[in-house]
């Protein structure tokens, strides 16, 4: 959300520097992400002063009528400056561009050129007399800009101009913050931090100068529509906005498009309040129904766009037609245009829910739905219609041409919440004043009734969506009163921690994150979101059902993932499409599943591994990523999770994997690593192999023992010895793996294959394994002895259990 501070000025005072409004705002929960100056024309006028004339005298340069002329810019002495203006004479008070100033083209938003002191056409020049397209105030290239003031020479151009740079306030604004999402809301925040009072417009001067333009309001679904407003201008002139409504505007990024459609622009995001602008003359039988209409009826909306309304779409119609959606978006007939003279306002409640399906239905997102969808202020409606009426005759002209209509058969009541002192002080974390409890609360138009010794209850204003039981009352206390004001106790006692589990997830999860992070790995964290087209794409590797979203933002993020596959293959796609083909990550997330009408949370560790191993140099050709690649950052990931020589076996059947193999622990499946089938990876538009591991957190975690074991340094050497074994192709190394441990269990330590080959002299059905081992004995230093007897123990094993020919 943008805000303009000299905007937020007309509400509360603030004397504050940008960084302490940046630690005010921020700490009463309005996180500001940055704060950036914002000048009314590029470049702020830097450098231009106003001028006086001193002498011209013309010359010719090929049929060409220039001036030679001397002003005084307030400096030391007057600046030669040579002029191609007709219109410059002695004794003009004008704009002069001094040297080092920076001209811009205005109408592109881009940098041309700087004044230098250089000789131009035989004449030294210092500077340039500039017309008012060169300045930025306008287009006329049609003479110099001629000033009347009396203003001393070298006063800035700025000055004169009356220019004063803004400050564009970006808030991150939270869901739940629908009370801040305009100057006014913003500024009450302020007001309860610092004890300032609110200036808001006065409306006294509204009133009804005739009825004879009125129309008939007919509310048909007062549950979508609580409450709904109007009322008509008579004799209004459309045309360009003033300087300082375009300029309010601009500031926060809106285009001004003309003074009636400027106002309700300025109405929403400076009271928090959307509303519209009917042309009353296209208002078919003076009538405006607030309805629903059938399935399947079309829409064109101001952006040109045909739409196909739904059964619970709610509309706002004429007699006949529809003329906009109701909070969302108007219709190109109904609309403002220039030979508009007669308006009718709209200032409206329209209940979120509705227009929140609405929106996601049709994919619209306005400053309007923005707004309804969160929750507006039921109760300043008529306040709002009653200021923008104003403005427009302020601004357009016209007579106020009917009586305010307004439609509120049920008012939405105050929320009425029991606190309790003890509580408050209890989630705080410090006994407060109850004094300053209530002076902090109604500070924040949340009154108190019922108070005694033990607590009150507080009444809030329906403007406050968020503020509905009572830690949310305590809420409101705690971040008027500053998180950073409740200090740390210096003591911690043990009913604290008594309930504190023994292992820490979050150091664990980080302590493998550094592990990864040096192996070239880089965290993302993905959107838990997902499209409903992934998980049937591989559903037989996902038994349990989807868990689906009632209030979807889009079809794409229906539902919540149940594999992290996707949500890695996403991330993939973005960065290859940028030309960054070889990549290296992990993420830490969650799958979602329903299972027998029940919603479960699974942790997940996610690895991602595609592209080259290495960047192509001189000395070493690039080489792609393969399986053991990723296999070996798995294995590093469980060996510092202490977990050793698990046991593996390959995938099968799988809908995610072309190959691989899955680790197993205690008999359970705790990680999967292999390469993505092309068709999965192909439907996230990722066309390249990628290798995928996915660890069970929650389990990994669970087995983990954070106890450290410190081991003796083994005193004596250990021994290798290869063999070469031909055998099966279809004999796994995990198979060998297995078969030597089980055969030896005192001496073995390591296995490791070193050259694998296939070829015809071997036959077609053959391979040839080429395998390291590592002996070692603990107590003492190992004989040749006992060296053979353990490798002729394992050949007759290799050559019993899985027919190998060992070759010498």
């Amino acid at each position: 959300m943008k805000i303009s501070l000299n905007w937020l000025k007309q509400f509360v005072e603030i004397t504050e520097s940008a960084q302490a409004l940046d630690h005010l705002l921020t700490g009463t929960g309005l996180e500001v992400e940055s704060i950036e100056r914002h000048e009314a024309i590029l470049g702020g006028l830097q450098g231009f002063v106003v001028g006086e004339v001193l002498t011209c005298e013309r010359f010719m340069v090929k049929e060409k009528q220039l001036s030679l002329t001397t002003v005084d810019v307030g400096g030391e002495t007057p600046s030669q400056i040579v002029c191609g203006a007709a219109n410059v004479e002695a004794g003009q008070k004008v704009i002069v561009a001094t040297v080092g100033t920076t001209l811009y083209d205005h109408a592109k938003g881009v940098e041309i050129f700087k004044i230098t002191s250089k000789k131009t056409y035989g004449h030294l020049s210092e500077g340039m007399i500039c017309a008012e397209d060169e300045i930025g105030l306008g287009t006329s290239h049609a003479g110099i800009l001629v000033l009347d003031t009396d203003l001393p020479n070298g006063t800035p151009a700025a000055q004169y101009f009356n220019l004063e740079a803004d400050l564009l306030i970006e808030i991150g604004l939270t869901p739940n913050r629908a009370d801040a999402a305009s100057h006014w809301g913003v500024a009450r925040d302020i007001k309860a931090k610092t004890g300032r009072a609110i200036t808001l417009p006065s409306v006294e001067a509204f009133k009804v100068d005739n009825n004879n333009f009125p129309i008939e309001l007919i509310v048909e679904d007062a549950t979508a529509c609580p409450r709904f407003c109007g009322v008509t201008v008579d004799g209004v002139t459309v045309k360009e906005s003033p300087e300082w409504l375009r300029k309010s505007l601009e500031t926060i990024g809106l285009r001004s498009i003309n003074n009636i459609v400027d106002i309700t622009n300025y109405i929403c995001h400076g009271l928090g309040q959307p509303m519209h602008a009917y042309d009353w003359n296209a208002i078919s039988g003076q009538k405006v129904i607030v309805k629903t209409l059938p399935a399947g009826t079309k829409f064109t909306t101001l952006d040109e766009v045909e739409r196909t309304l739904g059964e619970t779409d709610l509309m706002v119609c004429n007699g006949e037609e529809p003329m906009g959606i109701a909070g969302i978006f108007g219709g190109t007939k109904s609309g403002i245009k220039p030979e508009t003279t007669r308006v009718y306002l709209e200032v409206a409640y329209f209940d979120p829910a509705s227009v929140r399906k609405t929106a996601q239905r049709h994919g619209l997102k306005t400053d309007a739905s923005f707004r309804f969808e969160r929750g507006t202020d039921p109760n300043a409606k008529l306040y709002a219609l009653k200021y923008a009426a104003l403005l427009i005759q302020e601004l357009a002209g016209g007579v106020i041409a009917s009586e305010v209509s307004d439609f509120y058969l049920n008012p939405i009541a105050d929320f009425s919440i029991p606190v309790l002192y003890k509580n408050v002080n209890r989630l705080i974390g410090k006994t407060l004043d109850k004094a300053l409890v209530k002076s902090i609360l109604e500070s924040l138009d949340i009154t108190i009734q019922n108070e005694d010794e033990n607590g009150f209850t507080a009444i809030v204003p329906p403007y406050r969506v968020d503020v509905t039981r009572e830690a949310d009352v305590i809420e409101e206390v705690l971040r008027i009163y500053g998180f950073e004001n409740v200090e740390l106790s210096e003591n911690l006692g043990t009913e604290f921690l008594s309930g504190f589990p023994q292992k820490d997830r979050e150091q664990l999860q980080l302590r493998i994150s550094q592990v990864l992070a040096a192996n070239g790995f880089n965290e993302i964290i993905t959107n838990s979101l997902t499209k409903p087209a992934y998980s049937a794409l591989i559903k037989a590797d996902l038994p349990n059902d989807d868990v689906e979203i009632l209030n979807k933002l889009s079809e794409d993020l229906g539902v919540m993932r149940q594999s992290m596959v996707f949500s890695g293959l996403e991330v993939l796609a973005h960065n290859i499409n940028r030309r960054q083909k070889d990549l290296k990550m992990f993420d830490f997330g969650k799958t979602y599943h329903k299972i027998n009408d029940k919603y479960v949370e699974k942790r997940h560790l996610a690895l991602f591994l595609t592209g080259n191993t290495e960047n192509e140099t001189w000395q070493l050709k690039s080489q792609k990523v393969a399986f053991h690649t990723l296999a070996s950052a798995v294995n590093k990931v469980l060996g510092s999770l202490g977990f050793k020589n698990l046991d593996t076996k390959p995938l099968e059947g799988t809908a995610t994997f072309e190959y691989g193999i899955s680790y197993v622990l205690n008999k359970k499946e705790v990680a999967k690593v292999g390469l993505v089938k092309p068709n999965v990876a192909k439907k996230a538009e990722v066309k390249q192999h990628v290798f995928f591991a996915d660890f069970d957190w929650d389990y990994l975690f669970k087995q983990y023992n954070d106890k450290a074991t410190f081991v003796e340094l083994p005193k004596f050497p250990e021994v290798r010895r290869d063999l070469s074994l031909v055998i099966d192709k279809t004999v796994t190394f995990d198979q060998i793996q297995k078969l030597a441990r089980n055969y030896e269990k005192n001496l073995l330590r390591q296995i490791n294959v070193f050259d694998v080959y296939q070829g015809e002299n071997l036959g077609a059905d053959k391979k040839s394994y080429s395998v390291s081992f590592i002996l070692q004995d603990y107590e003492q230093t190992l004989t040749d002895k006992v060296i053979d007897k353990t490798m002729e123990k394992l050949m007759a094993a290799f050559e019993k259990e899985i027919g190998a020919v060992i070759r010498k």
